[in-house]
């Protein structure tokens, strides 16, 4: 008989999502939940669940909720349960995936999969929820320019946006040919070309830490050997450890909203040598002084990554990689396996944006700082408690807790109605929340307003752990 896979801890309360979020008891929902896990093979076969006083605590729920829906699940023959042995999903109601093949369990992306409730306010996610009028009038110019006599397939990007990209970095002062731009569906395709281009399984990767979790999903997924380090450490992290990957967020990092010095970006990028750099400029723009300083490609052989979806709206699907005209055809190749190219209505509307599109900017950083300022004394007000830096740019706040782990508080929050996203996703602090300020004020007061009572309530268990000086997947 196959022996039982332990199914770490940390993977199935992000699997679980908003389990606790509908009405009713709560080990009926946590039972119902894991069944769907179960049926969809998301628990494979023979998956060993965690021992019911650890998951207890995780989710900062009393035991008996556990062993009652590990019994429920028991009774319904979705599970094995053996006094001294443990819990493991049955052979018979497995769909069969395999362990290593199952989707990301992140909790960012179990946010964006799964439905949110009506009566849940989600402060998981980092995106602009209200997109300007002026793309609706660039999307309708757009479909009049359709070009005629074309199959409409570019697999680097539409030429009318190369160009335009390409202009708007020559603009900032970085001297870009069209050849140099590959157009993307987001910036997540971008970061993904990039990964599946130059990592191996075992190859190491440097990451600054914290930083945007949808990047350590990717490189956990190429079997990467992953080190998180900070800001300060990462040209000397280069120099030591020689790593084929370095992935950096200099401007307005996701998520504590800092932006490096010159200096430091000048000996990083000095530091590389032959270790492929990610700058990833997702949200270079978003500065609320104003200034945009230049890119790591300013200093140096780069890989720049970015994308109009912080800008404009999260729908619109637009991103790019400004790298090497060999890089940028290699990664071209690659990603026409994959779609033969991004839609070209929304090109078009992008590259008729793109060459105007400063005061479209200024507007949304005005309106992100107005939001910013606003929870800030809102946090303030309702949980002094809580520690943070005001950011300088961005769209999140970087709070540490005073005690207790984010992660089972998250548990909490979510059960008076608010989704965040715990510091350990990020592969930052267990201590740490991240909390963006794009909801609108009125959303923020109430969110605060629930985080407040569930704080409340929550009962930490133990006092915060040190953050982890490396991931090794």
């Amino acid at each position: 008989m196959t022996e039982p896979i332990p199914w770490p801890v940390d993977r199935l309360v992000a699997q679980l999502g908003r389990w606790s979020a509908s009405r009713g008891p709560l080990y009926l929902l946590l039972a119902s939940r894991l069944r769907q896990l179960i049926d969809s093979g998301q628990l494979p076969h023979r998956a060993m669940l965690p021992p019911d006083r650890t998951l207890a605590q995780r989710l900062a729920v009393g035991r008996s909720t556990v062993v009652a829906a590990y019994e429920q699940l028991r009774q319904d023959g979705k599970v094995d349960r053996r006094q001294g042995r443990g819990t493991w999903v049955k052979p018979a109601v497995s769909a069969g995936v395999r362990p290593n093949a199952a989707p990301p369990a992140n909790p960012l992306f179990v946010n964006y999969l799964e439905p949110i409730g009506e009566d849940v306010l989600s402060l998981a996610c980092a995106a602009p929820q209200d997109p300007p009028p002026e793309l609706a009038s660039a999307l309708r110019r757009a479909i009049g320019r359709l070009p005629a006599d074309d199959i409409g397939y570019y697999p680097l990007g539409l030429p009318a946006l190369r160009e335009a990209i390409a202009d708007r970095y020559c603009r900032q002062g970085l001297a870009t040919a069209p050849a140099q731009i590959l157009v993307t569906t987001g910036g997540q395709q971008a970061l993904s070309l990039i990964t599946q281009l130059f990592l191996a399984p075992g190859d190491h990767v440097v990451a600054q830490t914290p930083t945007y979790p949808g990047a350590l999903e990717l490189f956990r997924h190429a079997a990467a050997v992953i080190t998180p380090v900070s800001a300060d450490d990462l040209a000397a992290a280069l120099v030591s450890s020689r790593p084929r990957l370095a992935y950096v967020n200099a401007t307005n990092h996701n998520p504590t909203g800092e932006t490096m010095s010159g200096l430091v970006r000048r000996r990083l990028v000095e530091a590389a040598g032959e270790t492929v750099v990610i700058d990833d400029e997702v949200q270079a723009d978003l500065s609320f002084d104003g200034v945009r300083p230049p890119g790591l490609a300013s200093y140096g052989p780069v890989l720049t990554v970015g994308s109009v979806t912080k800008l404009l709206w999260g729908g619109l699907r637009v991103g790019w990689i400004r790298g090497s005209a060999g890089e940028i055809a290699q990664l071209g190749r690659l990603k026409a396996i994959h779609d033969l190219g991004c839609a070209a209505l929304e090109q078009l509307a992008v590259a008729d944006l793109l060459p105007r599109i400063e005061p479209i900017v200024a507007e949304r950083v005005a309106g992100l700082r107005v939001r910013h300022d606003h929870l800030c004394a809102e946090l303030g007000k309702l949980l002094p408690s809580w520690s943070f830096e005001p950011a300088a740019g961005g769209q999140c706040l970087w709070i540490r807790l005073p005690v207790g782990d984010a992660s089972s508080f998250a548990q909490v929050a979510l059960r008076h109605g608010v989704a965040v996203l715990p510091g350990s996703a990020l592969g930052g602090s267990p201590a740490h929340l991240r909390i963006p300020f794009t909801a609108t004020v009125t959303q923020l007061s109430e969110a605060t307003r629930r985080l407040a009572a569930a704080w409340r309530d929550y009962r930490p268990t133990t006092a915060p752990s040190p953050a982890l000086h490396a991931l090794v997947v």
